[in-house]
C-alpha cells in the first residue's frame, strides 16, 4: 500500500461525512474562520474542531492562527487525486458499457438468411419427416387405441 493509496484513503474518509463536505464547499468560496464554518451546523466548537482535524490530516484544509482566530482555507491538491481515481474508473466503465451496447445492438439486428441455405437449418413445415406429435397420438385420432 503506497503513499498515494493512503492519501486517497484519507481523502475519501474525510469526504465521507456530509458536514465535512459542506465545510469544504464553504471553503471553496474563500477563507473562513472556525466560528464561521461552525455557524450553519449548530454543533459545538469542539465537534467542529474534530471535523477540521480530519480535513487537515487528509490535506484538504490549511489552518492559520491570526490573533485569537483560526483561519481556514481549502487545499485542492488531494481532490486532484480523487478526480484522477474517478477518471480512471470512468474510462474503464465507458469501455465496458460501450462493448455491452455494441453486443446488444448486434443481438437486436435481425439475421439475414443467405440465398443458398435456409435459416437455422430447419426444414419447412410442409416437408416434415417423422412425427410432430407424441407417439400414439395420431393413431388415437384415427379411431385406434394407442400402443403401450
Amino acid at each position: 500500500m503506497g503513499t498515494a493509496s493512503s492519501a486517497l484513503d484519507a481523502t475519501f474518509r474525510a469526504l465521507a461525512d456530509p458536514t465535512r463536505r459542506a465545510m469544504l464547499a464553504r471553503l471553496a468560496a474563500g477563507e473562513a474562520t472556525v466560528t464561521e464554518l461552525a455557524a450553519p451546523f449548530g454543533v459545538s466548537l469542539p465537534a467542529v474542531s474534530k471535523h477540521l482535524r480530519v480535513l487537515e490530516r487528509a490535506g484538504l484544509l490549511a489552518r492559520e492562527r491570526r490573533g485569537r482566530a483560526h483561519h481556514c482555507r481549502l487545499r485542492r491538491a488531494p481532490l486532484a487525486g480523487v478526480a484522477e481515481w474517478i477518471a480512471h474508473y470512468r474510462r474503464f466503465w465507458d469501455v465496458q458499457l460501450d462493448a455491452l451496447g455494441r453486443h446488444l445492438a448486434d443481438r437486436a439486428r435481425p439475421e439475414k438468411p443467405s440465398s443458398r441455405s435456409r435459416p437455422s437449418g430447419r426444414r419447412p413445415r410442409s416437408v416434415s419427416r417423422g412425427r410432430s406429435e407424441p407417439l400414439g397420438t395420431r393413431s388415437s385420432r384415427r379411431g385406434r387405441t394407442p400402443r403401450s
